[in-house]
């Protein structure tokens, strides 16, 4: 019997052992499974997560190109709004030519100019304004036509200084304040 006996244990201790390793083989198993099913649910959240941030950032791009482009077009119609208003400003100049105030301007201008630049001046101006100028300033009159808008411009003789008191560069010196009372 001591074989049988022996035959008993060692087939008890296998089974034993069988149960066991099955035991360690299902634990094994679940935590394995475990493990796959966390890193599954991390790669999702990741994945969710990564998605959630990448569309908040092309909607934060698109929200901001939005704003651009409204600002670019408020902006170019201010700077439409502003050109024209320079423009008819010009108009109202050229118009102001015409006006009886305007030879006492010209009278102003000369005078400011000899004052400035002393008497022997050279002053030019429009050819409309030509006779105008020409009775004002006298032999100090240059009859070379100027492309202006009105006004006239003054040289001393050997051409060193120079004053232009042409409404174009009058109003191109104060362009940037005239857009400043426009806007």
């Amino acid at each position: 019997m001591s074989l049988e006996r022996l035959v008993g244990e060692i087939r008890a201790r296998a089974e034993l052992e069988i149960t066991t390793a099955d035991g360690q083989a299902k634990t094994e198993a679940a935590r394995i499974a475990n493990e796959r099913d966390q890193r599954l649910e991390t790669i999702r959240s990741e994945a969710a997560r990564a998605t959630q941030i990448e569309t908040a950032r092309e909607r934060a791009q698109r929200l901001a190109a939005a704003k651009l482009k409204a600002r670019q077009g408020l902006y170019e119609a201010r700077e439409a709004r502003l050109t024209d208003a320079i423009g008819e400003t010009r108009e109202l100049l050229r118009e102001y030519t015409n006006s009886p105030e305007y030879p006492k301007v010209i009278e102003r201008m000369v005078a400011a100019a000899r004052q400035e630049l002393g008497a022997s001046v050279r002053i030019s101006g429009r050819a409309e304004d030509a006779e105008r100028i020409r009775s004002i300033a006298g032999t100090s009159f240059d009859p070379t036509p100027r492309t202006m808008i009105g006004g006239l411009i003054a040289e001393t003789p050997d051409g060193s200084r120079r004053l232009n008191f042409s409404f174009d560069e009058l109003l191109r010196l104060r362009e940037d304040r005239v857009r400043e009372l426009l806007a």
